[in-house]
């Protein structure tokens, strides 16, 4: 093992609040723990981070794409790598990449090369987010419609045993009976519901059968009116569920983004990118299964007009927030870090600083721009 570290010299944001005068101890993976800077033991490297703040790394649960390479495209453990080492550098030290809608050999693939690269010890891959093809053709969005079809048992049996980490999947509730979302989630499968026109009574027993969050809220979805209240209504009213969002200013208006702010309790909502191989040094433009996406003033578009993903990163959805949402910076890093932790089972290591917890950390400054970032102490 290697010798211990402090980290000096930056605020800590400890996963609850922000503190001043501490120091970082790894050891190993993990954190040693978390002293008053005098306290730090005598022997030990002093790495002065000169201001600034330390928090846990971002942990990014839909991640398309990054740096030219698309999941999609590349299904291959070498594809992964190179989208998890793209959106590193802007803070994403834990996240999922995500196959959307696909024939099955390509879904196959995809689950398959996570499974490698994560046998591989490919940095900060957590496991796999399967978007579709179980999705409602109503609310399809960019996903290929002649991609979308029905559960059936063999994909039940192929997302139970992918052995490949958190294994997250998003589904339409009103068209995946509730019995198979429960058996998907006594597997141990993260169900996700979103890309769908259903009432909110279908995603509330969607909930009650097991389903745990809502993906990209507002997006892709049926809306909340006064006597329907849709998906969107549904997602805003349960109280344990988590919901997705996209601050990017493209995708929801940011003055829908503030009322499911003031709605949903702030430990319930996840920042994502929902980024395509434009994010983090991409093209600007590139074909999604034949079809060609471009970026026109950082909105990716199909050329009917449709959105296509994103080029966001973390640190952007973070800034986001807080300089236009007005979201307290504390909130703005635990929707980056602590909720999506938490949600995909793994808030007892990641999330915090604190003695046991993985050392997957960020060094922010002052206007919250990325330094560096450690992975599993690394």
């Amino acid at each position: 093992m290697k010798a211990p570290y402090a980290l000096v010299g930056a605020k800590v944001f400890d996963g609850q609040e922000i503190r001043s005068g501490l120091a970082v101890v790894v050891e190993g993976a993990r954190v040693a723990e978390v002293v008053d800077d005098a306290k730090v033991l005598q022997g030990i490297e002093r790495r002065d981070l000169n201001g600034g703040l330390i928090a846990p790394g971002f942990i990014d649960i839909q991640v398309n794409g990054g740096g030219g390479t698309l999941l999609n495209a590349d299904p291959s453990p070498q594809g992964v790598r190179r989208i998890a080492e793209a959106h590193r550098r802007f803070g994403t030290t834990g996240l999922l990449p995500t196959v959307v809608t696909d024939a099955p050999h390509i879904i196959a693939e995809a689950m398959e090369a996570v499974r490698t690269a994560r046998e591989e010890g490919a940095a900060g891959v957590l496991g796999i987010h399967v978007e579709g093809p179980f999705l409602d053709p109503r609310r399809k969005g960019a996903h290929a419609a002649q991609f979308l079809r029905k559960f059936t048992e063999a994909d039940l049996n192929e997302l139970s045993t992918a052995n490949c980490g958190v294994v997250m999947l998003t589904l339409a509730p009103n068209l995946v009976p509730a019995e198979s979302i429960a058996r998907l989630a006594a597997a141990g499968v993260i169900v996700s519901l979103g890309h769908s026109d259903a009432t909110a009574t279908q995603a509330m027993d969607g909930l009650a059968h097991g389903a745990r969050a809502f993906t990209h809220l507002f997006n892709a979805m049926s809306q909340m009116e006064g006597r329907a209240a849709g998906m969107v209504g549904a997602a805003l009213a349960s109280i344990s569920s988590y919901c997705s969002i996209i601050a990017d200013g493209h995708h929801v208006e940011d003055i829908a983004l503030k009322a499911a702010l003031a709605a949903k309790r702030r430990d319930r909502m996840i920042l994502i990118t929902d980024a395509m191989s434009s994010a983090g040094g991409g093209p600007d433009r590139f074909e999604l299964q034949g079809r060609a996406v471009a970026r026109h003033n950082g909105r990716l578009q199909l050329e009917d007009g449709t959105l296509a993903g994103s080029d966001l990163t973390m640190d952007k959805a973070v800034r986001y927030c807080t300089n236009r949402l007005e979201v307290a910076l504390e909130d703005a890093l635990r929707m980056g870090s602590l909720n999506p932790a938490s949600l995909i089972g793994r808030e007892d290591e990641l999330g915090r600083i604190a003695p046991g917890y993985l050392a997957s950390l960020i060094h922010l400054s002052e206007d919250l721009q990325v330094q560096r970032s450690w992975i599993n102490g690394e």
